[in-house]
């Protein structure tokens, strides 16, 4: 009977996107700040230093996850109604950033200048361009739409949103302290409806870009 060879074991075959997914699981279990090369290749089972043949450190692990959730999203088609537009695509991209809620402050901060960063990019701008804007005013108003939308989402990631309660002695509290303002919203305060929040925000972006827009227009 013929033995067994012995020997090292086999390392796993190495690429970016096993790479990727094992960062992805670091993430789902204990958030960006775990992400290393050494927490990357333990998942892996390899050795930190074959990492570098596919990602250049921590930084390049954090651009593929990037990349890779942003290069899965789906544009909608255009329809030609820019207020349509505007909210599928921000519809997309928060669908997008909410498939890894760990990994969504990637999605949303990472610049990045790759096909896959700029794709959404592209899409606001051919909206804006269509819709009647310069180039110049469709860059001030692509900024504004992507710090809002970057902004609420952050926030829907990671919230702890509620700011008040409704019961007597927090009602004292505020009073006492002179926070009037406070005192008559804290019912409102006090609760957060993430998909409310979303579209509120981003239907009152769209309708200040779309007013702009009319307004420069119109002189």
């Amino acid at each position: 009977m013929t033995e067994p060879r012995r020997g090292r074991p086999r390392t796993p075959l190495l690429s970016r996107e096993s790479i990727v997914a094992a960062t992805l699981q670091v993430i789902d279990v204990d958030g960006v700040a775990a992400v290393g090369m050494r927490s990357v290749a333990r998942a892996l089972g390899v050795d930190a230093k074959s990492l570098y043949n596919h990602v250049d450190g921590k930084d390049g692990l954090l651009d593929a996850v990037a990349e890779h959730l942003l290069g899965g999203l789906v544009l909608p088609r255009p329809t030609g109604d820019a207020r349509r537009d505007l909210h599928a695509i921000a519809d997309a991209f928060r669908a997008r950033a909410l498939a890894h809620p760990g990994a969504a402050p990637l999605v949303l901060t990472r610049q990045l200048s790759s096909l896959e960063g700029l794709a959404p990019v592209d899409a606001v701008l051919t909206v804006l361009l269509a819709a009647g804007a310069s180039a110049q005013e469709s860059v001030h108003l692509l900024r504004m739409l992507l710090a809002t939308l970057i902004g609420t989402l952050l926030r829907e990631v990671s919230a702890a949103p509620a700011f008040g309660g409704d019961d007597g002695a927090r009602r004292e509290v505020l009073e006492a302290a002179g926070l009037t303002a406070v005192v008559v919203t804290a019912p409102h305060l006090a609760k957060y409806d993430r998909q409310a929040e979303f579209e509120y925000t981003v239907d009152l972006a769209i309708t200040a870009v779309l007013h702009r827009i009319d307004l420069q227009g119109a002189e």
